[in-house]
């Protein structure tokens, strides 16, 4: 019982630690390197927020509702990535509601750069190979079966019988990064953006944010 108690309270104190915290939030669109970005802070020694849960928040990104977000990132970590992270409208809610945060856009040498990786992963995770499609997308188990064609009707709403439309899709990944780029475009101390291949970017990090770490190297998670 006592040991239950003590347990609460350390609970309690993290939490309230964490809600105190100044956030960095990784807003690159998914595959530009965002699992390579959260392997660097984690092994620097911040607080990487859990993946699974964050993304499970889409349908409240999608009706323009935050309060659960915001409750996410005021005590689940320091450092947060992928969706709904990565999305738009998201940063510029972050913004307002946490004050003093940094964010990091990172990108690709182009959007082809980035369609290709998107489409390479999603068909070695869903099909051995095969661009995945409709049926794909609706039966796939990651977050629970249909989360990502959920995700696909959300973010990109492709057609139907070509998901993966590839001039859709390039639209999507320059407009993002336009958006993000002309908001904070009378703050650049609130924004990175970086391209993990530069051969200076943790430094360039460590800059921006402040953090000490031990980490060299940028790590190379998910590479396709």
């Amino acid at each position: 019982m006592v040991g239950a108690i003590i347990t609460r309270l350390k609970n309690l104190k993290q939490g309230y630690t964490l809600s105190r915290k100044r956030k960095i939030f990784c807003i690159g669109r998914n595959k530009t390197g965002t699992t390579s970005m959260a392997e660097f802070f984690r092994q620097s020694g911040l607080i990487v927020a859990p993946q699974t849960p964050a993304e499970l928040l889409i349908d409240d990104w999608k009706i323009n509702r935050f309060d659960r977000i915001f409750k996410f990132v005021k005590f689940k970590g320091e450092v947060f990535q992928d969706i709904p992270f990565s999305l738009p409208r998201t940063f510029i809610e972050l913004d307002k509601q946490f004050p003093g945060s940094k964010f990091i856009l990172t990108i690709r040498d182009n959007a082809d750069e980035w369609y290709q990786s998107l489409v390479n992963f999603h068909s070695k995770l869903l099909t051995g190979g095969k661009m995945p499609d409709k049926n794909d997308l609706m039966n796939a188990t990651y977050n629970g079966k249909g989360w990502m064609w959920k995700t696909n009707r959300y973010v990109y709403n492709t057609p139907e019988d070509d998901v993966y439309h590839k001039a859709t899709m390039l639209k999507h990944y320059d407009d993002y990064n336009r958006s993000v780029l002309e908001y904070f475009k009378n703050d650049p101390d609130k924004l990175l953006v970086i391209n993990l291949k530069e051969t200076d970017v943790t430094n360039k990090i460590v800059e921006f944010t402040g953090i000490k770490t031990p980490m060299k190297n940028m790590p190379w998670e998910n590479k396709t």
